[in-house]
């Protein structure tokens, strides 16, 4: 053989042997890519069926999401704005804001007389007048409002679970708010009876546990309205909602309770600072009545008095904030 034809028969046997090596390691590439896809979930495998209920899966998510979003924006836009009344509904009471607003008044009277028996300055009494006005009745209300949603929400879970079993034992929706509200005490019941009322009068109910979100604005309560909401418009599973929204519940409190356990020792040190100047002067006046006598006969002694009780109220509200954590 002459060399032009050992160099033909060398490039074909190479050509060959190349062709092969390609065939397989495109095989090998090609069955990695594919096996990635698997794990990743972006596989193409399967029936039609699961396609359509992963889309639809995610539709619900999005409307969900997109409701939940508005819901909230909606309730920051109108924080700075909330009335008396509407606090006054949130803390469960039937009182109307006119009698508020004459207990306030006769908080007013009472404070100023109280003041009357103090030896302070009339830039203080008017101070205290305004407390006694503004200050002590939205106090009041607030720790009303608070406790009121704290029960709420430690019976909330309970309720949710029970609508679910009521739910998949067939019985409607509707049906299964107005079991609730019979159950349950307290808040729990006192909102689902509301929203039971208005939908027999013809209010859709998903709308009127929207309305029960200005009584009881929180996250759970916003999340349980939308979840029928979503319901009443898709027709999706309202029991998978409300047993996720149980578990979340459930998990806040247990996150709750973990904080509260690690800011104790916080908590502790904040109460003994706040109270020790109050018991120490107490003390004195016991031990040596004398001593203190110039902060309460002079005027110097009451300007410090003065200063020294803003200046306390400031850190114990510092202190507060700072072991106060939201969530």
């Amino acid at each position: 053989m002459t060399v032009a034809q050992v160099v033909l028969i060398s490039l074909i046997v190479c050509l060959v042997i190349g062709m092969v090596v390609f065939v397989l390691v495109s095989g090998m590439f090609s069955q990695k890519k594919k096996n990635l896809d698997i794990i990743r979930g972006d596989n193409d495998i399967g029936s039609g069926s699961d396609v359509d209920e992963k889309d639809l899966q995610n539709k619900r998510r999005a409307e969900i999401s997109k409701k939940l979003k508005s819901a909230s924006a909606e309730d920051n836009s109108d924080d700075s704005k909330v009335s008396i009344e509407a606090k006054l509904l949130q803390a469960g009471s039937s009182m109307t804001p006119s009698i508020f607003w004459g207990l306030s008044a006769v908080s007013c009277a009472v404070s100023l007389i109280a003041a009357m028996f103090m030896p302070v300055s009339p830039v203080v009494m008017v101070l205290i007048g305004i407390t006694g006005f503004m200050g002590i009745p939205k106090f009041i209300l607030s720790k009303a409002i608070k406790h009121r949603q704290k029960k709420f929400l430690e019976d909330f879970a309970d309720a949710l679970d029970a609508v679910v079993r009521l739910l998949q034992a067939g019985m409607p929706v509707a049906e299964a708010v107005s079991m609730i509200s019979k159950e349950f005490e307290g808040p729990v019941g006192e909102e689902m009876s509301v929203i039971y009322d208005k939908q027999k009068i013809g209010i859709p109910l998903h709308e009127a546990a929207l309305e029960g979100v200005k009584r009881m604005p929180l996250p759970e309560m916003k999340m349980f309205a939308a979840g029928l909401a979503i319901q009443a418009q898709t027709g999706s599973s309202l029991s998978e909602v409300l047993v996720n929204l149980s578990n979340v519940i459930r998990s806040r409190f247990r996150l709750k309770r973990k904080v509260m356990a690690l800011s104790s020792e916080a908590i502790s040190s904040a109460a003994i600072i706040g109270s020790l100047p109050p018991c120490v002067g107490i003390a004195l006046s016991f031990t040596n009545p004398e001593y203190l006598e110039p902060l309460f006969t002079t005027s110097t002694g009451k300007n410090m008095i003065l200063f020294g009780v803003c200046w306390m109220a400031s850190g114990i509200m510092v202190m507060k904030k700072m072991i106060n954590f939201k969530i």
